[in-house]
């Protein structure tokens, strides 16, 4: 079989150069796009020294976060339309930056459980949480909310959220101030029941137990979220942020908190409505007198459920 032609070999090789040629160009072409953020990983990486940095959260293993005595590579600053006072309800903006100063937008943040950003708002005494979602504002990195506080004091805001350049949980915090007669720390236990994991609310009996024993510093726990109606009336759990609970815990001086999810439970199959029962998972790093909140909806509206524990040292002992 005859060679091909100087001539044809040469249209051949055009051929090709013309097909690597376009090729690149495509691919440059696609990485040029915009992906919805300006930011890397790098925006997010805390400079040495100093404090750690905040891990990111591990969903099979749940985790108290420290988050005030670490450094966060996310810096969150509030501020309010006039001043907050007990029972009045509060515009609120949060601002947030990375380390390297550039400001947290929409674009920037992953949806995990159906929202880009999440607030846990708590009051001194751990008497009044609240769970709210900021919506962006005009200016990028400013998201707004509106909250009533309940109570005077300094309230403590957690912000959960998920950047997009890494893929990990982060974690911020800063306080507000508002105008009022608070609830003393003692008052607030005594009112709940210090130690006390069953709480009845509207009708409705809710309970909170461990499956190993008494709460143990450093130890995973299973925990038992359980709820019944006098009477045998049926709880229809509706699905609240794509689960059917969530659990928050605070310890007392609210250094941090965890966040849970049921342990492996599908939105999609609703507990039992004549017994409904969730699993959880916890780690607890410290010892200390805790708060659980429970977060479920039924009938269209949220519920938050408070149970207190005493979680117990190494030796076994009393955290008191």
């Amino acid at each position: 079989m005859a060679a091909p032609s100087p001539t044809i070999q040469a249209a051949q090789w055009r051929q090709l150069g013309l097909i690597t040629l376009v090729a690149v160009a495509i691919f440059y072409g696609l990485r040029a796009l915009p992906i919805g953020t300006n930011l890397n990983h790098m925006d997010f990486r805390v400079a040495p020294g100093g404090a750690r940095a905040i891990e990111f959260c591990d969903p099979l293993n749940p985790q108290f976060i420290p988050v005030v005595a670490v450094r966060s590579p996310v810096v969150m600053t509030l501020r309010t339309d006039g001043a907050a006072r007990v029972g009045e309800s509060i515009r609120t903006t949060a601002s947030f930056r990375t380390a390297s100063g550039k400001p947290l937008a929409a674009e920037d943040l992953l949806v995990t459980h159906t929202r880009r950003l999440h607030l846990m708002i708590v009051d001194p005494s751990l008497d009044d949480y609240q769970h709210v979602h900021p919506e962006p504002a005009a200016a990028p990195g400013d998201w707004v909310f509106e909250f009533t506080p309940r109570s005077g004091g300094v309230y403590r805001v957690f912000a959960d959220f998920t950047p997009v350049a890494t893929g990990r949980g982060l974690y911020a915090s800063a306080d507000v101030s508002v105008a009022g007669r608070g609830h003393p720390k003692a008052e607030a236990a005594a009112r709940a029941g210090a130690g006390a994991h069953v709480v009845e609310q509207e009708g409705i009996r809710y309970s909170v137990t461990t499956a190993n024993g008494p709460l143990q510093a450093g130890q995973p726990m299973d925990l038992t979220f359980a709820m019944s109606r006098p009477g045998s009336g049926e709880i229809r759990l509706e699905p609240v942020m794509d689960a059917f609970a969530h659990l928050v815990a605070f310890d007392e001086s609210r250094s941090g908190f965890a966040h849970l999810h049921p342990a492996g439970e599908a939105v999609a199959q609703q507990p039992d409505p004549r017994h409904p029962v969730l699993n959880f998972k916890l780690t607890i790093p410290e010892p200390g007198r805790y708060v659980i909140w429970a977060q479920i909806k039924l009938d269209g509206r949220e519920r938050f459920v408070p149970f207190w524990f005493d979680v117990r040292g190494d030796s076994g002992g009393s955290s008191e």
